[in-house]
């Protein structure tokens, strides 16, 4: 693993400080934690981002909307 030298206020030591009560082994294992999350985060939110734009374009799009109709008629109930 690589190392990386970083900086924090005040109030991220002390929340670092609390990598114990926390559950985490040490303080780096609760940053690479912290920066997982936020990486899922953001890819969620591309996700939303891009849902909402293909909802946007299908509402438009009325040929759109008749191709998808007529592909789902032929399905079972």
């Amino acid at each position: 693993m690589q190392q990386a030298k970083i900086s924090f206020d005040e109030n991220h030591i002390s929340f670092l400080n609390k990598y114990l009560e926390l559950g985490f082994k040490d303080k780096s294992s609760l940053v690479r934690c912290a920066i997982e999350e936020f990486i899922k985060s953001v890819e969620k939110q591309k996700l939303v981002k891009s849902a909402k734009l293909y909802a946007e374009i299908y509402n438009e799009d009325s040929e759109l909307r008749d191709l998808t109709n007529s592909a789902i008629e032929d399905w079972p109930k």
